[in-house]
């Protein structure tokens, strides 16, 4: 078992790091909001006053934060993760950041004596409660099979995709498919209200068929009945969306749904629901057609 530091113990980072610490891990957790590391305290862990404090003794620290300045400010600025962090330690950054951020900062790892991977996760809260998590991996193969022991305790596939950087881009293009299933399931929504049809049984046939999809069942309860408590927030998937954009432009790739997607979601911040679960673009569809 290791020293773990885990560093963002926000909604998704808090029951990562009650599971390995429930693991056997001996984990030491540090959050800019002080009062989210209880939970990590009350399974048994340690809760540190600064990133730098959780970082000493570690074997693997892990980061969930919310973008690239984050992590660059934790690694290399405030934080200053790597400077804390003794030689061989492998750095798991589970964020979901810029793919050109997740290279430069492995490139910084490697030139300090570290070990870093870019492992963003998809299955949103439920995902990180249930310890089912989809884990893409980049970075190398042997840093890779060293961290299994932490990745699998928290996601049920984990699989490596390529070098440095490869786990955000895969990441990017998860995110660009689940904005398109949680857009044209709103306005399936819509189209079934405006015929009055009753959505649960309408939504259950849809979800045995061709049109079935884990964001189908996972998210037509919110929609159904309007509640959008957030398990995954709009302007997190407005921010993973302008990745998308620029990586497509990075790469010379036109997206041209994504592009729209994109749009839509950074509608729905500007019109204030970005604290809202992504569920609710169905809002931005119910003000398209002068619903809501």
């Amino acid at each position: 078992m290791s020293t773990i530091a885990f560093i963002g113990l926000g909604i998704m980072g808090s029951p990562m790091a009650v599971h390995l610490q429930q693991a056997g891990h001996e984990v030491r957790g540090h959050n800019r909001s002080p009062e989210k590391m209880q939970p990590l305290v009350d399974a048994g862990g340690t809760a540190c006053g600064s990133a730098a404090e959780a970082v000493d003794g570690a074997e693997v620290v892990c980061l969930m934060l919310p973008d690239g300045p984050d992590v660059e400010d934790v690694l290399v600025g405030e934080g200053a993760v790597l400077q804390h962090a003794r030689p061989g330690t492998l750095v798991i950054d589970l964020s979901t950041i810029r793919p050109d951020v997740a290279r430069r900062m492995a490139d910084e790892a490697r030139r300090r004596g570290l070990r870093m991977l870019d492992a963003p996760v998809s299955g949103g809260e439920t995902g990180a409660r249930n310890a089912t998590l989809s884990i893409m991996v980049g970075g190398l193969a042997e840093d890779v099979e060293a961290a299994r022991p932490v990745l699998e305790v928290v996601g049920r596939t984990v699989v490596h995709v390529g070098p440095s950087g490869a786990g955000q881009t895969v990441k990017a293009a998860n995110q660009l498919i689940v904005a398109g299933h949680l857009q044209v399931l709103a306005e399936a929504v819509a189209l079934l209200e405006g015929y009055d049809v009753e959505l649960g049984p309408a939504l259950d046939v849809l979800g045995g068929g061709l049109a079935g999809s884990a964001v189908l069942e996972q998210k037509r309860e919110n929609m159904a009945g309007r509640r959008f408590d957030p398990g995954f927030r709009v302007q997190l998937h407005d921010k993973d969306l302008g990745i998308v954009t620029g990586a497509a432009r990075e790469a010379s790739v036109v997206l041209p749904v994504g592009a729209l997607l994109a749009q839509l979601m950074t509608s729905a911040v500007a019109n204030g629901d970005g604290g809202l679960d992504h569920s609710a673009l169905l809002r931005g569809v119910l003000r398209l057609n002068g619903r809501l």
